[in-house]
């Protein structure tokens, strides 16, 4: 299950991510508002964890967004606003449910597995390159009919490209969008785990898919056809 999580306290959004991940959860984070409508648009996630008060735009402007982006996972407010009032302005900004700062990890945690059950029934998004595929669903990964084993951060770093199939990928949205760090020390990281998965999903196989573009990044693409 992909979660993503918007918060701009540095210690609460590390505390429940490692929450989160311990219960092997995929969670990704963004720190402000505007961050959180790029990132919903390029990604797929099965819920979106939501504190209210945001940098550049605030937590009910952005669940009101997502809903008229027809993005429709669901939403967990999390906010240190109690009154009924600030509630109802919530629900009816599009989320699916309301937390109160202070709170229990556990609380979330079960908040968390209920709106995921509720949401179980959507169909599950499949992510298609050539004959490579990706089920974000069940986090199974085939390429001409085999099957494929990743590590956690693999299955991160493939989906993130094949999100972007046909579009050069930098050095630094990988960074960004996968180790959710700003640093340029990742560089030497990041080509590692790249050539990690060309050899799990490109070298047994006739046409390679990830490339690279040199001093920039990466691209994954279909093979050029005669």
């Amino acid at each position: 299950m992909n979660i993503l999580l918007v918060e701009d306290e540095l210690k609460i959004a590390a505390l429940i991510q490692n929450a989160l991940t311990e219960e092997r959860y995929r969670v990704d984070i963004a720190r402000d508002g505007e961050q959180t409508l790029e990132q919903a648009e390029i990604n797929s996630y099965n819920l979106i964890i939501l504190d209210i008060m945001l940098p550049k735009k605030d937590g009910l402007a952005v669940c009101k967004r997502l809903r008229e982006n027809k993005i429709n996972a669901p939403v967990l407010l999390l906010t240190a606003k109690n009154s009924l009032h600030d509630k109802v302005k919530g629900l009816d900004s599009g989320a699916d449910d309301y937390l109160t700062k202070p709170f229990e990890i556990e609380e979330l945690l079960a908040r968390t597995r209920a709106l995921l059950r509720r949401n179980k029934t959507e169909k599950s998004a499949v992510l298609k390159v050539a004959d490579l595929t990706l089920n974000q669903t069940n986090q199974e990964v085939m390429r001409a009919g085999k099957s494929i084993e990743l590590t956690s951060r693999e299955y991160t770093l493939l989906r993130y490209l094949m999100i972007h199939a046909g579009e050069i990928v930098t050095r630094t949205m990988i960074t960004e969008h996968v180790w959710n760090e700003d640093s340029a020390a990742f560089t030497n990281v990041i080509d590692v785990y790249i050539n990690y998965l060309r050899k799990k999903i490109d070298k047994d196989f006739a046409s390679p898919l990830i490339h690279t573009v040199r001093t920039v990044g990466y691209i994954l693409k279909e093979p050029k056809t005669a």
